[in-house]
C-alpha cells in the first residue's frame, strides 16, 4: 500500500495544521537557570515559614518540567531561583544584562565548536586507519589538520572572551 502510494515505506512526515512550532530556549537562558537552581543549599535549622503562591496548569507543568530536567525537587527549584533573585544573582527575563547573555551564548558557542571538533577528529581517525590510501587522502588528511589546528584555536579564542566577560561581570 504504501508503495502505491509512492512513500516505499517511508513514514509520514505530515504535521497537523494547529501544533504550534516552539523556539527552543536561549543557551544563555537555559545556562542561567541551571546555575541558580544549583546554588541553594540547605540550611542546617529546618525551614518553618510558608509562602503560598498560586500557578496556572500550564506554569506549573513547566516549573516541575524544568526541576526534573534539573534533577531538583520543584520546591527547591522555585525556592532556588526566588532567593537567587532576592540576593541580586538572578535578574527577571527583562533584567538580563547582555554581558550575561553574551557570556551564556560563548559558552553554548564553544560546546558546539568542540562538537564540530570531535566529529573532524573522527574522520581524521579513519583516514589514519590503515589500509589503501583513496587518491586526494593525502590532500583530505592535510585539510583535516589544518580543521583541526583552527578548531582547537577557536575554542580557546572563545573560552579566553567568555573568561573576560566573566572577570568584567564579577567586577561590576
Amino acid at each position: 500500500m504504501a508503495e502505491e502510494l509512492g512513500h516505499q515505506g517511508a513514514p509520514e512526515q505530515n504535521k497537523p495544521a494547529d501544533v504550534a512550532v516552539v523556539p527552543p530556549p536561549r543557551a544563555a537562558d537555559e545556562a542561567a537557570l541551571h546555575r541558580v537552581a544549583r546554588r541553594r543549599t540547605r540550611k542546617n535549622e529546618q525551614r518553618k515559614e510558608r509562602v503560598d503562591v498560586r500557578y496556572s496548569i500550564d506554569e506549573k507543568t513547566g516549573i516541575l518540567a524544568k526541576a526534573r530536567s534539573l534533577n531538583i525537587a520543584g520546591a527547591h527549584y522555585v525556592g532556588g531561583v526566588v532567593m537567587a533573585h532576592v540576593h541580586g544573582d538572578l535578574t527577571l527575563p527583562g533584567q538580563r544584562t547582555p554581558l550575561d547573555d553574551y557570556i551564556d551564548e560563548l559558552n553554548a558557542l564553544r560546546h558546539q565548536v568542540a562538537t564540530i571538533g570531535r566529529n573532524v577528529n573522527q574522520i581524521a581517525r579513519v583516514l589514519n586507519s590503515g589500509g589503501h590510501p583513496h587518491p586526494g587522502d593525502t590532500a583530505l588528511l592535510a585539510q583535516t589538520e589544518r580543521t583541526l589546528t583552527a578548531i582547537g584555536t577557536t575554542i580557546r579564542h572563545i573560552a579566553h572572551a567568555a573568561n573576560q566577560a566573566a572577570t568584567t561581570t564579577a567586577g561590576r
